[in-house]
Formats: C-alpha cells, structure tokens, sequence
C-alpha cells in the first residue's frame, strides 16, 4: 500500500481544524492538527509534511512568524504553505504571506472544493517526488554494483511517474495557479534528469 502524504493543519480554534479536516478527509491522506505556531515547528521536527494550511492570526506566534521559521530551516525550507485567513483581515497580510514564502493565500470563508483540489495537487507533486528519490537511490545502488537488473526496473517506475506528471499537467488547477505550475515544472526537470541519467547508462525503456 502506498505511503500516505502527511498535511499538516495549524489553527488555534478547534471548529476550523474540524472543518479543514471534514473538507481534506477525502483526500485519504494522514492529516495533522496543531493549535500554535510553536506546535507546527515541533511536529515539523520529526515527520515529512506534503503541504501546510497555515492560520494567520493566532495567539502568541502568528502565522507570519512561523512560516519564517519554516522557510529558514533547510530541511523544511521547501514544504508548500498555504495561509488561511479570516474575511477583512489587513489588506497587507496578503503581501506579507508571500513575502513570507506562502505558495498561496486564501481568505474565508473559502470554496471548499478549491481548496481540496489545490491541496491534492500539492499531495500528488509531493509524492512523485519521493519516488523520484526512492528511484535515485536505487540508481546510486545499481551505480555501485549492488543489485543486477536494476536499470530496467528503475526505468519501468520512472516511466509510471512521467505517466503521472503528464496527467497531471492536464488538471485544470494546475493550468491557472502559478504555484501548482511551477512544483510541476521543477519535478519534470527532476525527471528529465534522472531519464537522462538512465539513458546514459544504458537502460532500456
């Protein structure tokens, strides 16, 4: 069974986590909830996360102040955060979420259809990237003579994954958010050169 994706949900009201997660559930995906800032940071520690649904207004650190905290750490510097904010909140928070490295900004109350296929989207990027890894590695085992036969499966699995970015390519979400476009245009690079890789050493498609 493939490994669920981990969505990490930061609120401090309980009533809008139950509602992010009634509107996520069907995405089948390991979803997490945290009431702060300082909570975010600590589960960010020891768990992978596909996509963050970030809280602006919280007490003690907002959302402002814990995204910099993510995006100044390497090892989470690139996971999506979405900023969610109340209706009539300063017209500045907007500016601030993407100068704080958000990928989106989305006030409430927010089509929960919009938000869903944004997040799955985000869930599917993040995925076919860890395979990407997965299939490096066993690259690097074949590289050292660990295992015969390898090249040919690898390039079976690269193939799927190339199958499944190109339908995602398709999905009309991608084509009008220039967050989604750009995670797709960094994994076919990330594919491309793995293929290139592949092909280099001979594999057969």
């Amino acid at each position: 069974m493939p490994q669920k994706a981990r969505i990490l949900l930061v609120d401090d009201r309980a009533e809008n986590l139950i509602a992010l997660e009634a509107i996520l559930s069907s995405l089948n995906q390991e979803l997490i909830q945290v009431r702060s800032g300082e909570a975010a940071l600590k589960a960010l520690l020891s768990d992978e996360f596909a996509v963050i649904l970030l809280d602006v207004v919280m007490p003690g650190m907002d959302g402002f102040e814990t995204a910099a905290h993510i995006k100044n750490r390497a090892r989470t510097h690139d996971v999506p955060i979405i900023f969610l904010t109340a209706a009539g909140a300063e017209p500045d928070h907007a500016f601030r979420g993407y100068a704080a490295g958000a990928v989106d900004y989305i006030a409430k109350p927010f089509d929960p259809w919009v938000l869903r296929a944004k997040v799955a989207v985000f869930v599917d990027l993040y995925t076919k990237n860890r395979q990407l890894r997965e299939q490096s590695e066993l690259l690097r085992q074949q590289a050292e003579g660990s295992t015969g036969g390898l090249l040919a499966e690898l390039s079976r699995r690269l193939s799927a994954i190339e199958a499944s970015a190109a339908g995602l390519a398709s999905v009309p979400t991608v084509k009008t958010d220039a967050a989604l476009a750009d995670g797709l245009a960094q994994l076919d690079r990330s594919i491309g050169r793995l293929r290139d890789t592949l092909d280099a050493l001979g594999a057969d498609d």
